[in-house]
């Protein structure tokens, strides 16, 4: 792999959260968004007319409290709810999960060091703190699971998912391509975790940018470090743009 190329002013892009703008933390509450990142990425959005978006597993409205005051187009619990460039909420009606979240709260009850994360549309179950029982909470997740065809069972970093079949952030950034501001650019999408891949086999066919960050096998032609790296490269990204776009003029 190597490094992603310079960013253009027709690019559309779209970055991941957890692990990609913000370093992993011991729970979701936990991640600190550097103090330099709001304004960035309020730049990037304006250099590139609005063609920036946050295509996350998080709740957009979670994702709104860490950025604000921004209020970026996104794409919140992988797909399942997406805002647009005009501020409108579309939002998958969530299935019932009353059976997954009994077992994950049970899991947790039994074993310390386990979280429950109650989502709109999912129940996400963390074992970060706990990385020896990984096995244990995907044989219970399978379990719940099984039998129930709208519901799909994901596995991230040290998370297990249950979330609405047939829902990824390849859907949800290839819906972002078929609107305006980000119809026509090339797309470009850095993310950390297996659940980016999907995003990643959307890109690239198009022409596009995929940038894994961090270590591990991926689809992804481009590879940064780390989140202190795409920092780095949205610093210079944003630098670029901003000298070779011309001055506004003033009255």
């Amino acid at each position: 792999m190597q490094q992603p190329p310079r960013l253009t002013p027709d690019a559309a892009l779209f970055l991941d959260f957890d692990g990609t703008l913000v370093a992993l933390a011991e729970t979701p509450e936990a991640i600190e968004v550097p103090p330099a990142m709001v304004p960035l990425l309020s730049d990037l959005s304006d250099l590139l007319g609005g063609a920036l978006a946050v295509v996350s597993g998080r709740q957009i409205d979670v994702l709104d409290r860490f950025l604000a005051p921004l209020r970026l187009p996104a794409a919140g619990e992988h797909g399942v709810q997406r805002r647009d460039a005009d501020g409108r909420m579309q939002e998958q009606r969530p299935p019932d999960l009353a059976r997954v979240l009994d077992a994950a709260n049970e899991l947790a009850r039994v074993h310390e060091g386990l979280l429950v994360e109650r989502k709109h549309a999912a129940i996400a179950l963390h074992y970060r703190l706990a990385p020896q029982l990984e096995a244990v909470c995907r044989d219970a997740m399978l379990r719940v699971v099984d039998g129930q065809p709208q519901l799909e069972l994901m596995h991230g970093k040290f998370v297990f998912e249950v979330k609405p079949a047939g829902i990824n952030k390849g859907i949800a950034i290839d819906a972002f391509m078929q609107e305006p501001p980000f119809a026509g650019r090339q797309p470009v999408f850095a993310g950390d975790d297996t659940t980016d891949e999907s995003g990643f086999a959307i890109v690239q066919p198009r022409g596009g940018v995929a940038i894994k960050v961090g270590a591990g096998p991926s689809l992804a032609l481009h590879r940064l470090d780390s989140p202190l790296a795409v920092f780095e490269w949205l610093v210079a990204a944003r630098d670029l743009l901003a000298s070779s776009t011309p001055p506004r003029r003033t009255e």
